[in-house]
């Protein structure tokens, strides 16, 4: 038995797969779903949470600043563009987020996950969608 709740936000960024051989190894964009699912055993028992797993608005404040984070950005891999781009675009004001894995939907998933566990929420499962009908999934 089991408590869970689950809420969503969305983003959106623009990234490219570097290595890849297909359409996603150029630059393009998504409109980023992500769905983020807590659980735990046991509701609370004390205090303003009594009989919650935990209050939505603090679980979609948490998550949403979260997420929030990566809107409007260009998600980099470390390492998959010049030093010398990276620079030309930030002299441009473009917003960079480089992070230290390849941009799939499957690493943005568990990268969600371990930042929501982080910050102290029992995580249970992410759900990235990068079309409307693509989604992966990550399960600590």
């Amino acid at each position: 038995m089991s408590f869970g709740l689950k809420t969503e936000a969305s983003f959106d960024a623009a990234h490219f797969l570097a290595d890849y051989y297909g359409k996603c190894e150029n630059l393009h964009g998504h409109r980023w779903r992500v769905v983020a699912y807590i659980e735990q055993n046991e509701l609370q028992v004390e205090g303003t949470m009594r009989g919650m797993v935990l209050d939505f608005g603090v679980f979609k404040k948490i998550f949403r600043a979260l997420v929030e984070e990566y809107d409007h950005t260009f998600l980099v891999e470390e390492g998959t563009l010049k030093p010398a781009t990276i620079e030309a675009l930030e002299g441009e004001g473009f917003s960079l987020t480089i992070v230290p894995f390849r941009t799939t939907a499957e690493n943005l998933a568990r990268h969600f996950a371990d930042e929501l566990i982080a910050r102290g929420l029992p995580c249970s499962q992410i759900d990235v969608y990068e079309t409307p009908m693509n989604c992966a999934t990550y399960r600590p």
